[in-house]
């Protein structure tokens, strides 16, 4: 495979020295940033992560900060989640649109204060969009990306780790709730939260200064625990549903078609720019929609949209694959038409390798 060139453009983060001291054997690039993809092997990762714990350069997940007398304002303007009482020291899982209804994003908003907003963002550049609306309706905002990068510990043993370097504060942090706490006279937001199910933290580390003694206060508590460099896993990715912004749905894609439709509360986010078109889409419902799709056989690299055929007429596309070690079977993620969405449904995937019989499932494997 070649490799990734480096420029100015393909930024490294406040935790490149560490990852590759770790021994990082692949990347992708996510908002113009390194995102490492695998360590050891991605079944190795896998297995590691599911037993012990981990702590992941998730920087790319960069932020658009939002602050000012209008800030709530603009928020709500980006998406049809209600956030009208959502409370400072709370996260809310935020699906972002643009005025056709189309999903521009699927970030995590952090409330800092009544006028100040993080979004941690998937991989698109949101921030151009944002500042538009809040220069196109003369909001008294200000929008930039901070100097704040995101380091994850996921894995069963999060909370001990955690707890080793913050205090068993942590362990009392509500699911998509934060705390400030305190690492060598920083504070940090730490957020239950994180881009897989085995359960963990996000710490946003704000000052790129202090993220390599961070990553290195954790690798040191963590030796008792066999902690070990990580990052998102696309097998337990899948097996869990957690969709990829970009991969599983698009700009093509209203939140009801990405199976996001409970995040949308329409009818009382009053002032988001999609809101009319969501509200026909709410009323219609979606003619197609997200599906976890169990395959048979080995399957390959998932690198683009696959066929979802029955017969001879296609009814939709798997869009991200994997093989379960856990499940022996092939698992995947696809956007499949009405007619075809039940569950048990039996349709045929148009891999690389060849035909691979496949049936429909309305929830994933964890």
């Amino acid at each position: 495979m070649a490799m990734i060139s480096p420029s100015r453009r393909l930024r490294r983060t406040p935790f490149s020295d560490g990852v590759e001291a770790a021994g990082v054997k692949g990347y992708t690039v996510y908002n113009h940033m390194l995102l490492p993809t695998v360590f050891r092997s991605v079944e190795e990762d896998y297995r590691h992560l599911k037993d012990a714990v981990q702590v992941w350069d998730v920087s790319c997940e960069r932020q658009v900060e939002v602050r000012g007398p209008d800030a709530a304002r603009l928020i709500q303007m980006l998406t049809p989640r209600d956030l009208s009482k959502m409370q400072d020291g709370q996260c809310f899982y935020v699906p972002m649109v643009d005025e056709t209804g189309g999903m521009l994003n699927d970030p995590v908003a952090v409330k800092l204060n009544e006028d100040r907003f993080w979004i941690s963002i998937a991989d698109s550049d949101l921030i151009m969009w944002v500042k538009g609306l809040a220069y196109g309706f003369r909001l008294d905002v200000l929008v930039d990306e901070p100097d704040v990068s995101p380091l994850a510990i996921q894995g069963p043993k999060a909370d001990d780790l955690a707890a080793a370097v913050f205090g068993d504060a942590v362990r009392d942090i509500r699911f998509f709730r934060y705390k400030r706490l305190e690492f060598q006279g920083r504070s940090l937001v730490v957020a239950r939260s994180g881009y897989s199910k085995q359960g963990g933290f996000e710490i946003y580390v704000e000052g790129s200064d202090i993220g390599m003694p961070l990553w290195n206060a954790l690798m040191e508590a963590g030796k008792s625990m066999d902690v070990h460099a990580g990052c998102p896993n696309g097998i337990e990715r899948v097996e869990g549903g957690l969709l990829s912004y970009g991969n599983d749905m698009t700009r093509e894609n209203t939140p009801h078609e990405a199976g996001l439709g409970r995040f949308c509360s329409t009818e009382s986010a009053l002032g988001c720019v999609g809101r009319d078109a969501l509200l026909r889409v709410a009323k219609e419902g979606p003619v197609q929609q997200v599906r976890a799709i169990e395959i048979l056989g080995t399957v390959p690299p998932c690198d683009r949209a696959w066929p979802l055929m029955d017969g001879d007429r296609q009814v939709g596309q798997v869009t991200s694959a994997a093989n379960s070690p856990d499940f022996n079977t092939g698992v995947a993620i696809g956007m499949v038409r009405m007619t075809h969405w039940d569950t048990g449904t039996e349709l045929d995937v148009m891999t690389p390798d060849g035909p691979r019989a496949a049936t429909v499932y309305d929830t994933f494997w964890i």
